[in-house]
């Protein structure tokens, strides 16, 4: 489960055609559907934190965790811009700790498919049951095999802006289930563009692996967690996953607490 590392610092340009607002709306719409309204909210793997921002101006009190430091830094900057309080912790989702339990806790942008192994994934969603509040709500997304299978394939994508580009290599093996991608990043230096008076790009290399999940799969583990299963959505709608749904939102709840 690797760390974005090279890509933290680039991470936001790359990702501006992402429609984070209408994502972030129909996330809270999630949210106030199933009665959180407000109160202690955790994003898990919040990355830059653009989508922990968008719940903060909700009206959350937000809590990110990522594995990242470079993209935790990128968090904290735009924290520094908005000026909400929102708390930042370095951690590994399969064994994050927090102060105290929360209200609700999501994980969006795929990443639990970062979790290749089941048992890890079971692991992270004991966590997650752990640190909710009675009846707390869990909301994550995952993308499917169909995605991996038949939209990113083994195929290349490549992008140039201004100060940056990338290739992404991308292998799908059906056998085991893995989506892997390698990105080439070549980020201007802007320090020896000045000294030199010509371009200078820096190259970096990553590579990255992703497990394709079932919903049936998903509902197993919440289950082996000790978590309610309660719907499944295909992505930023009301309907039942399909055959070709490339994205799944889930929402569970927390099982095994009393109220106090």
């Amino acid at each position: 489960m690797d760390a974005y590392t090279g890509f933290a610092a680039v991470y936001d340009t790359f990702m501006d055609n992402v429609p984070y607002e209408e994502w972030g709306m129909y996330l809270h719409g999630l949210l106030k559907e199933y009665g959180v309204l407000d109160g202690l909210v955790l994003d898990l793997g919040c990355g830059t934190g653009t989508m922990t921002e968008f719940l903060a101006s909700c009206g959350y009190d937000m809590t990110g965790v990522d594995n990242s430091e470079e993209m935790l830094q990128m968090a904290r900057d735009k924290r520094e811009i908005s000026g909400h309080d929102i708390l930042y912790l370095l951690q590994d989702m399969r064994e994050f700790e927090l102060y105290g339990t929360m209200r609700a806790v999501v994980s969006v942008c795929d990443c639990v498919n970062y979790v290749t192994e089941p048992e890890e994934l079971l692991q992270v969603f004991r966590l997650v049951n752990n640190y909710l509040d009675p009846q707390g709500i869990f909301i994550f997304d995952f993308n499917t095999e169909y995605k991996y299978r038949e939209v990113l394939g083994d195929g290349v994508i490549a992008e140039e802006r201004e100060e940056c580009s990338f290739i992404w290599d991308n292998y799908y093996y059906a056998d085991e289930r893995v989506n892997e991608y390698e990105l080439t990043l070549f980020i201007r230096d802007e320090e020896l563009c000045g000294r030199t008076g010509q371009e200078v790009c820096r190259k970096l290399k990553e590579t990255h692996y992703q497990r394709a999940y079932t919903l049936e799969e998903m509902k197993s583990l919440l289950a082996g967690s000790g978590m309610e299963f309660l719907a499944a959505y295909d992505a930023f709608t009301r309907e039942e996953p399909g055959a070709e749904s490339e994205r799944v939102y889930v929402i569970a709840r927390e099982r095994g607490k009393e109220r106090v």
